[in-house]
């Protein structure tokens, strides 16, 4: 690893990227325009202390995953990223396997939309960068493992992603939404030949689940389609949402939001999420991947 250059990489675009835009507060006490070493961490799941080595060159060969949650954290372009791999002395993400590159715009706009849930996720469905009102209503995902952090495994897995999902329903039918996510899955299989994490998911789901197995043999295609969704909430009791899936061309992302109609009953529940002072969780935008000490 070239310490030296990695960690001047960190530090720079740690100080370039303004705390807005990774749906951040700005305080006026605030002399520096870039984040603060302790938001790094905190975006990106990792200690203070070990950001704090990486910026310094004490810390050596950071993980591929490491490097990735960086990459989100700072909003780096894929040259960018490019680059801090290298830097890192590790190869960037090849075509044939799936990119859990977040762009920096799409990370800006989710940021903006801070009233609204949002989970992005990538081409397998594994969860990448989600906001402060997803958390109040889904729970947070830095409490699973990032293995399980993939919406495969919470429907059709055992682990702790399948605990994490709180119960739902859905309005076109619990089986239409099984199918459509098993069939994106096929094609990503079929976009993505060299992804071991893709393939490693297949292998395991088909092996554990028969519900999984049946869907991967006999679904030709289904499309996944905008739903109308009832969570039950332990603390609102059950709220129904319309659930889009919205695709970013050219990045194979999926930005999966929850809204509801201003003034109904659901509305007033998810308000509650968004001013419950005891629900404060961690800043928008949250990407981790654990502390790689």
């Amino acid at each position: 690893m070239n310490v030296v250059s990695f960690g001047v990489l960190l530090r720079g675009w740690r100080d370039r990227l303004d705390p807005a835009d990774a749906g951040l507060p700005r305080s006026p006490r605030r002399r520096a325009r870039g984040l603060r070493r302790e938001e790094l961490a905190q975006l990106a799941g990792l200690s203070v202390e070990y950001v704090l080595r990486l910026e310094q060159g004490r810390a050596t060969n950071p993980s591929a995953q490491v490097v990735a949650a960086i990459t989100r954290a700072l909003q780096l372009t894929r040259g960018e990223r490019d680059q801090l791999y290298r830097a890192a002395g590790l190869l960037p993400p090849q075509d044939s396997v799936v990119d859990d590159h977040v762009p920096p715009g799409i990370q800006r706009l989710c940021a903006r939309l801070g009233d609204v849930p949002i989970g992005v996720f990538a081409a397998d469905w594994t969860l990448l960068w989600w906001n402060d009102m997803w958390t109040r209503l889904h729970g947070d995902p830095s409490t699973v493992p990032e293995r399980e952090r993939n919406l495969a495994r919470m429907l059709f897995g055992t682990g702790e992603g399948h605990a994490y999902l709180r119960p739902m329903r859905s309005s076109a039918g619990w089986d239409a939404f099984e199918a459509a996510l098993v069939a994106d899955l096929r094609d990503g299989a079929a976009r993505y030949p060299g992804d071991g994490r893709l393939a490693a998911l297949i292998t395991a789901l088909r092996r554990t689940s028969p519900s999984f197995d049946r869907l991967w043999r006999t679904v030709a295609t289904a499309t996944l389609a905008s739903d109308e969704k009832t969570i039950t909430h332990p603390t609102v009791g059950d709220i129904t949402v319309d659930c889009d899936v919205l695709t970013v061309p050219g990045a194979d992302l999926r930005i999966v939001t929850y809204t509801t109609a201003a003034g109904s009953e659901n509305d007033a529940k998810l308000n509650l999420l968004r001013n419950a002072a005891a629900l404060a969780t961690p800043p928008d935008g949250r990407s981790t991947a654990g502390d790689a000490r």
